[in-house]
C-alpha cells in the first residue's frame, strides 16, 4: 500500500492577479527579430508566446476538474489566483502574438485554434478522454518547466542582458516573476486529490525526453517560414548560444529534480529572487506600474 506524501508548506501569500496591459510596438515599432539580431531566440520566444495561450487555457480546466474535491481554504483561494494569473497570460500574449502575425510570423497562426470553436471544442473532447490524474500532472510538471525557466530568466544577470525589444523583455519578466508566484498551486491540488506519485512522475519523464526536441523542432520550422532568417552561418551560431549558452546550459538537470519521490516545488527556494523582482516590477516606484489597470 502506498501513501501519498503530505503537501509542503507553501508561501503565505496567494498568488496576485495583476490587471496589466503592455504597449506591444509603442512607440517605436517591434523590429522583426525582436531579439535585436537573434533570428533563433527571435522565433524561440515567438513559438513559446504562440503556445501559452492554449496551454494555460489547458492548465486551468485540469486545475477545474478538481475543484469540487478542493476542501482546503487556503488551497482555494490559491488556485483561484492561479486561475486568474494564468487567464491574464493568455490574454496578453495573445495581444503579443497578433503582433507577431502582422510582423511575419506565420507559424505563430497556428497556435491561434482555440479561437476557432470547433477546433476548441475537438481539444476539450480530448481532453475529457484524458483521465483527469494525468491532465492535473501534465499541468503540474508544465509548470515545473515554466517556474524553472523563470528563475533562470530573473535570476541570471546575463540573459537579462540580452538586448531584445523593451515591451517584450517587460512581458516576460511579468510573467516569470507570476510563474514563480503559482509554480506550486497545480502541485498542490495533484496532491491534496490523491494523486498517484507514479503517474506525476511517469508523466514528467515522457515530457522530460519530448519537450525539447519537438520545441527545437518547431523552433526550426517557424525559421524556414522567415525569409529574413536564413542565414546558415548565423543561425548555427545563435543555435550553440541557445543550447551552450545561460538558457539552456544545466536545464534537464535542473529539471530531473522533479523525478525525486516525495519532490514538492518549494523545495526550491525563490523567496528572495521573487521579492526582489515583485519590488523591481510593482513597488511604489516599479517598472510596470504605470501597465497596471
Amino acid at each position: 500500500m502506498t501513501t501519498t506524501p503530505a503537501i509542503a508548506p507553501t508561501q503565505e501569500a496567494y498568488p496576485q492577479v495583476r490587471r496589466i496591459r503592455f504597449r506591444f510596438g509603442e512607440p517605436e515599432p517591434m523590429n522583426h527579430h525582436f531579439v535585436e539580431g537573434d533570428i533563433v531566440l527571435s522565433h524561440l520566444v515567438a513559438l513559446l508566446s504562440a503556445a501559452f495561450p492554449p496551454g494555460e487555457e489547458s492548465f486551468i480546466r485540469s486545475v477545474r476538474r478538481f475543484a469540487d474535491r478542493v476542501t482546503d481554504p487556503v488551497l482555494k483561494k490559491r488556485v483561484a489566483g492561479f486561475i486568474g494569473q494564468e487567464s491574464v497570460h493568455g490574454q496578453e500574449h495573445r495581444r503579443l502574438n497578433e503582433k507577431l502575425i502582422e510582423m511575419g510570423y506565420p507559424f505563430v497562426r497556428l497556435f491561434t485554434f482555440p479561437r476557432d470553436a470547433i477546433r476548441q471544442r475537438a481539444v476539450e473532447r480530448i481532453e475529457k478522454l484524458t483521465p483527469g490524474y494525468v491532465h492535473l500532472a501534465m499541468t503540474a510538471a508544465a509548470e515545473h518547466y515554466t517556474a524553472t525557466l523563470a528563475q533562470r530568466v530573473l535570476g541570471c544577470e546575463e540573459i537579462q542582458a540580452i538586448p531584445a525589444d523593451e515591451e517584450g523583455w517587460h512581458l516576460l519578466n511579468w510573467h516569470a516573476v507570476e510563474e514563480l508566484e503559482h509554480k506550486s498551486v497545480a502541485f498542490d491540488v495533484y496532491r491534496a486529490v490523491g494523486g498517484p506519485e507514479w503517474i506525476r512522475i511517469g508523466v514528467m519523464a515522457v515530457m522530460y525526453v519530448f519537450t525539447i526536441p519537438v520545441v527545437t523542432v518547431g523552433v526550426a520550422l517557424s525559421i524556414l517560414t522567415d525569409p529574413r532568417g536564413w542565414r546558415p552561418i548565423q543561425l548555427v551560431r545563435q543555435t550553440r548560444y541557445v543550447f551552450r549558452g545561460p538558457i539552456l546550459r544545466g536545464l534537464m538537470a535542473e529539471l530531473r529534480t522533479y523525478l525525486k519521490p516525495g519532490f514538492h516545488p518549494d523545495d526550491i527556494d525563490t523567496t528572495d529572487l521573487l521579492q526582489r523582482w515583485q519590488t523591481e516590477l510593482f513597488g511604489s516606484r516599479g517598472a510596470l506600474v504605470e501597465h497596471l489597470k
